[in-house]
């Protein structure tokens, strides 16, 4: 992995610079220093997620062998704030475009999704800092470069964002196997959020509930649900088909 940085003063040095981390890991034996100390403080003055693991778990993922119980996995590119979002839109003259994730773990489903979001002219994309995978390398090489097009932003809490959206009169449009409406039938030309759920789970219970709509995509075959990327890409170009028809 590329996007590690190991060792407690680089580590320090990176969070003193206030550039993008996606998490810390700290050995439980690194004890109580004034090094650790400063990094745990910065982390917290940062929002930046910090844990203390067993020093094996260090040991398992580092690449240098002289972590020395700290190391910081590093953001593949900058995150914004999701005001930065809405800013993008209104530059351009557009209904806002978003695309929420609650909770997406797999690096190549963000990469997926981001690559797709570019192509079909979404406005950023907001993402979770826990319990959900952030701008790794991986991410990075699976967007195709797209990464450095399309905004990212990263949240604690998804619902605080969706309410921030609702009061920007953004429609909040979840995507749900047992939505009650079927994905044709919405109005995408309005301000939308698209929520788009956790692999395998969906949407989580407040997140489904704070959706103004639920939407399904038809299937027609024995299977009843797509991979979370493919069904990103599905609603996304609903939206892009529906928008090109003004034009």
């Amino acid at each position: 992995m590329s996007d590690l940085i190991e060792g407690r003063h680089p580590v320090l040095e990176r969070l003193k610079a206030n550039k993008p981390i996606n998490k810390i890991i700290l050995a439980k034996t690194a004890g109580h220093s004034d090094i650790i100390d400063e990094i745990v403080r910065l982390a917290k003055q940062n929002r930046v997620v910090f844990e203390f693991v067993d020093k094996q778990a260090l040991d398992r993922v580092s690449l240098t062998r002289k972590h020395q119980g700290v190391i910081a996995l590093a953001a593949a590119h900058e995150y914004v704030e999701v005001e930065d979002l809405l800013s993008a839109a209104h530059a351009k003259g557009e209904p806002p475009f978003i695309i929420l994730l609650d909770g997406i773990e797999d690096p190549h489903n963000l990469g997926a999704i981001i690559r797709t979001a570019d192509a079909a002219g979404a406005h950023g994309v907001v993402i979770l800092k826990h319990r959900a995978v952030g701008l790794t390398s991986v991410v990075s090489k699976v967007s195709a470069g797209a990464i450095e097009h399309i905004s990212v932003a990263r949240v604690n809490n998804l619902n605080d964002v969706i309410k921030k959206l609702k009061e920007q009169r953004l429609w909040i449009v979840g995507l749900d196997e047992a939505g009650d409406m079927e994905l044709s039938k919405v109005d995408f030309k309005l301000p939308v959020a698209l929520v788009i759920g956790k692999e395998g789970k969906g949407l989580s219970r407040l997140v489904k509930e704070n959706c103004e709509m639920l939407v399904r995509i038809p299937m027609k075959g024995k299977i009843n649900s797509l991979n979370a990327s493919v069904a990103a890409g599905v609603v996304m170009y609903e939206v892009v088909r529906q928008r090109n028809s003004l034009l």
